[in-house]
């Protein structure tokens, strides 16, 4: 009841001040527009308005962000349906389904249906949020150093190895190069400078929102004005309010895609993405019309489209009880929790429990934004897709370097700023996800601090990173997360578990 009080709070300090609808309203269009654009996304919107809130209110400034970061991930849908060019990575799965919609004159339909998958899938996924987060934090409270080191290795290992399922050492070497970003500069227990060289602004470390900016946004700018440029949009057609009865026809598949979602953004670094994929894959299982999947199944669309929005607050679950981030936009949003003074972690809600309660209420307030504004605004938000990138990539790349800049008044973290961009995009080239790079630079202070803590709490020794219960299970996850990544592995696992439990088919042919 007492969290229910605190929602409820949360919600009146933003339904009666006109300012935060305000905030709530822009921020919610800004994030449908960037995320609407090929080659901008959501991480790269919460970054760069996150060095643009330095000198508003903590709370005024979450809700911006919050409000940006649901808006992204929904606004990529469009130019899914329309373009067959999904806006982030979240919505390549929309695509399958929205664009053969599209081609079939439903384009309108389409949209809607995708705004409502959406919306009940931020409200899914907040109710999860208010439900599980208490819950998380007790459990939390038992974490020590020897575990949270195991968790900051389970978070690059799992995402390494969700992120790049076709190759998951790729995914593990651009996490591990994520936490070597992170030792650079001095370390956290006694300011002993590591990497530096003499360099005294190497000594100071490498920031996380230049990286951040350079590799998501700099990076963006240099593959968008490599690829090859996209047919301008056509007409959507007309659309018009949500079909109750069809949401209504497919609640099954809302349930569970709110569901898998919301997991997937629990795991730390996977997000967005795989929370659509996992949905779209689990609702083609269990559907009636699978041939329709592909081919432009309003099924498939609605269960991908709810998977990647209710991951939004499951990836911030951890980032708000254990500060540690579910996907590379939340990764931004910790950073920026920290900047305006808020401490996430286990302590959360012993010292601000409200705070867990006003994120729910603030991402109710922008289910509801996306709702309005999509419903409302779909013919005038096509022409931002219109706005030509030769146009639009100097400006992106000029608030890169100014945001950049703005952080720490460094001339430093621009050529940061322009390295990690190099370097990012010399990384998609070669097909390694970014996601996990994100995520090793944000878990590398975690785990660097945890591995001495827990050394010099043990006397030097290892065996409690081993033997303490929570240990050995976040260390056995790692091991066979590992090894179940080579086929070998796996196709020796199925005949042993063939051989002791022999399915129907195999019964039947032995009588």
């Amino acid at each position: 009841m007492e969290g229910l009080g605190y929602f409820l709070d949360g919600l009146a300090a933003i339904a009666f001040d006109g300012g935060a609808l305000f905030a709530v309203g822009w921020a919610t269009l800004l994030g449908i527009a960037v995320g609407m654009m090929p080659g901008l996304t959501a991480t790269l919107g919460v970054a760069l308005l996150t060095t643009l809130t330095f000198r508003m209110a903590p709370g005024d400034a979450i809700l911006i962000l919050i409000c940006m970061y649901v808006g992204a991930i929904y606004g990529g849908s469009r130019s899914a349906i329309l373009l067959n060019i999904p806006g982030t990575p979240a919505n390549a799965a929309s695509a399958l389904d929205g664009f053969p919609l599209a081609r079939a004159g439903q384009a309108g339909s389409a949209l809607v249906l995708a705004t409502s998958g959406s919306t009940l899938g931020t409200v899914f996924g907040l109710l999860a949020l208010a439900l599980v987060a208490p819950l998380l934090a007790e459990f939390a409270l038992s974490f020590g150093s020897f575990e949270f080191f195991w968790l900051a290795v389970f978070g690059i290992i799992i995402s390494g190895h969700l992120t790049a399922l076709d190759d998951p050492i790729k995914g593990w070497i651009a996490g591990f190069l994520g936490l070597l970003l992170a030792m650079v500069g001095q370390e956290g227990i006694h300011a002993y400078q590591r990497f530096s060289y003499g360099w005294t602004d190497l000594a100071g470390g490498i920031g996380l929102l230049p990286a951040l900016v350079g590799a998501f946004g700099f990076a963006e700018v240099l593959s968008v004005m490599k690829a090859r440029r996209y047919d301008l949009v056509r007409e959507a057609g007309r659309a018009g309010l949500p079909d109750l009865r069809e949401l209504w026809r497919y609640k099954r598949t809302l349930l569970r895609s709110g569901v898998l979602g919301t997991l997937m953004g629990l795991i730390p670094g996977v997000g967005e993405d795989m929370g659509a994929w996992t949905s779209y894959a689990a609702a083609r299982r269990a559907s009636r019309e699978k041939a329709r999947f592909g081919k432009g199944a309003r099924e498939g669309l609605l269960a991908a489209e709810t998977g990647n929005s209710a991951a939004v607050p499951g990836a911030l679950i951890p980032v708000l009880v254990l500060a540690v981030p579910g996907s590379a936009p939340a990764a931004v949003l910790l950073a920026a929790l920290l900047i305006h003074g808020i401490r996430p972690g286990p302590l959360i809600m012993i010292e601000s429990p409200a705070f867990v309660f006003e994120v729910a209420g603030m991402l109710l307030f922008a289910a509801l934004a996306i709702l309005v504004l999509g419903l409302a605004l779909t013919r005038p938000l096509l022409s931002v897709l219109r706005v030509p990138r030769e146009r639009l990539m100097p400006i992106v790349f000029v608030l890169c370097t100014v945001g950049a800049f703005a952080i720490a008044s460094r001339v430093f973290d621009i050529w940061v700023m322009l390295a990690m961009g190099l370097a990012g995009f010399a990384l998609r080239e070669m097909k390694y996800p970014m996601a996990p790079l994100v995520l090793g630079i944000v878990l590398g202070d975690i785990l660097d601090k945890s591995f001495r803590r827990g050394m010099t709490l043990s006397d030097g020794s290892l065996e409690p990173f081993l033997t303490r219960p929570i240990s050995a299970v976040l260390g056995l996850a790692c091991l066979v997360t590992v090894l179940f990544s080579f086929r070998a592995v796996r196709g020796g696992a199925a005949v042993a578990l063939g051989r002791l439990w022999p399915t129907r088919r195999d019964k039947s042919q032995e009588t």
